[in-house]
């Protein structure tokens, strides 16, 4: 679909590629979660046989009638709440005509002039740096069919079981400025429909994909001619489809060619894009009211009951942990990716009653392994609790960060599952003695003349020497801090 964009984000934030702006939207398709199709009863699940579970309704055979299903336009209705959007009251759908193999009836049954969700916005973190993404809108529509060609020679077969299925486009303002600024907002987004239950996410299965719009310019130039990458189903292909899409574009007007609107897709064996077909414009597909279906009306009373049975919402909740647990924004946003770690976090949390040391191992250490294993935080196998204990020992002086990270590797691997059983079995508890301390720190003070007298001159460098002696003298159990203050009481 031709969407026109409302072009005011600022240059001044944007970075440069050899001298050009890149601008980009997108056009994401969100496979609603319900069991059957749009207008129809037929089901929706996956991996079916071909041309099962397609009726005579999705094909518009003579005779038939489309009917709206109630549990997509709640859906639809819980996104917009989701993102601050306006719910329209009344929205209407419309034919937009165009002729493919797999679409049978000719048309697709979509929004255009009004459609069900109006603006809104997604806030995202790229790094450190807060990012907003304005939303046009997004609509309900029906999915078409799909042209099967690996298994035929010479020859397509069409799988129609995907005709009807519920979609919810939802659409962007040409906001974003770089492919990982892209990457970003889409991850966000795809956290935002799974979170609240609209869609499974599942991008292998087509569950959720992206249409990149991309162009680029000269700074405080009007708008360039956008070529649009279709069918995006992976973050690591979307960052290198644009990628290659802005290069492509930048050496074509540095070569003296125009760059032509068309529709391409991305191969991720050559990490190349390739012209599809040339990009149609809203009139190319005649767009007119479905006769079948009367405008779609929305009461209050029933945005109402929606809002009021939501869960709580990742930004919502974000905004609760900085205010309850005194964290930052950024690990705020970074916590509440997902629900099982926003509730991972929130256990450590309660129970070690250190909020920020908590949220610092599971944004360090959890998920770096979890990274690494590619693996969720449901399946880590060191629990919230046992964080939470590890966190209050450090916490209480027992054992330093150093030892804490020995501890959690032996819990991780399954050396143990007792915190301080583990503490105490590889010999990690600090010294806290304080006379057994000073005697190690007359000791190391006594055997490094030099070192003092460097110190005394104003040479940190000789303090850090020393505190090192010190903590090889105590065999890594010495509290750090309590060897830094009585070091530094002894120097005077």
């Amino acid at each position: 679909m031709s969407t026109t964009f409302q072009d005011d984000k600022p240059v001044t934030s944007s970075l440069l590629i050899m001298g050009y702006e890149v601008v980009i939207g997108f056009e994401t398709h969100a496979q609603l979660s319900t069991r059957s199709k749009i207008f129809s009863r037929a089901p929706t699940a996956f991996g079916a046989e071909p041309n099962t579970q397609a009726c005579a309704v999705d094909l518009a055979l003579p005779g038939t009638l489309p009917v709206m299903n109630k549990g997509a336009v709640e859906r639809a209705i819980e996104f917009g709440l989701a993102v601050g959007s306006h719910i329209a009251e009344r929205s209407v759908f419309a034919r937009k005509n165009y002729f493919y193999p797999d679409l049978p009836k000719g048309y697709q049954i979509s929004q255009f002039e009004i459609p069900v969700v109006q603006g809104g916005e997604v806030d995202f973190f790229l790094g450190d740096e807060k990012k907003t993404v304005r939303l046009v809108r997004a609509h309900l529509e029906e999915d078409a069919g799909k042209s099967l060609h690996e298994d035929f020679i010479g020859q397509s077969g069409i799988d129609l079981n995907r005709a009807g299925t519920p979609l919810l486009e939802i659409v962007t303002e040409p906001d974003m400025r770089s492919s990982e600024e892209a990457v970003a907002y889409a991850k966000e987004l795809h956290k935002i429909v799974t979170w609240i239950g609209i869609c499974d996410g599942n991008m292998q299965e087509g569950s959720f994909r992206c249409d990149a719009n991309v162009s680029v310019r000269k700074p405080g130039q009007p708008l360039g001619t956008r070529r649009e990458i279709k069918n995006l189903n992976s973050f690591k292909f979307m960052q290198q489809a644009i990628d290659y899409e802005v290069r492509w574009q930048i050496e074509q007007i540095e070569d003296g060619h125009a760059i032509q609107q068309a529709t391409v897709l991305f191969d991720p064996d050559t990490g190349e894009t390739r012209a599809m077909r040339t990009k149609e414009d809203a009139a190319d597909y005649r767009y007119f009211p479905d006769p079948d279906l009367p405008p779609l009306v929305i009461a209050s009373e029933w945005i109402e009951r929606v809002r009021s049975e939501m869960a709580e919402l990742p930004r919502v909740m974000a905004a609760r942990f900085v205010t309850d647990y005194g964290l930052p924004e950024y690990d705020a946003t970074t916590l509440t990716q997902s629900k099982t770690m926003a509730a991972y976090f929130e256990a450590a949390a309660q129970i070690s009653k250190q909020p920020k040391l908590a949220s610092n191992w599971i944004m360090g250490e959890v998920s770096r392994r979890i990274n690494a294993g590619e693996t969720g935080i449901e399946q880590a196998p060191v629990s919230a609790a046992q964080l939470a204990a590890l966190i209050t020992r450090i916490a209480d002086g027992t054992i330093s960060n150093n030892a804490g990270r020995q501890v959690f590797d032996a819990l991780w691997t399954g050396e143990g599952q007792d915190v301080d059983a583990l503490i105490a079995s590889k010999g990690l508890k600090q010294m806290n003695d304080s006379g057994a301390l000073e005697q190690i720190i007359d000791e190391v003070i006594a055997a490094n003349p030099d070192n003092v007298a460097q110190f005394k001159a104003g040479k940190d460098k000789a303090f850090n020497a020393l505190v090192g002696q010190v903590m090889k003298a105590s065999k890594g159990k010495a509290n750090p801090q309590q060897v830094n203050d009585l070091l530094r009481s002894k120097l005077g």
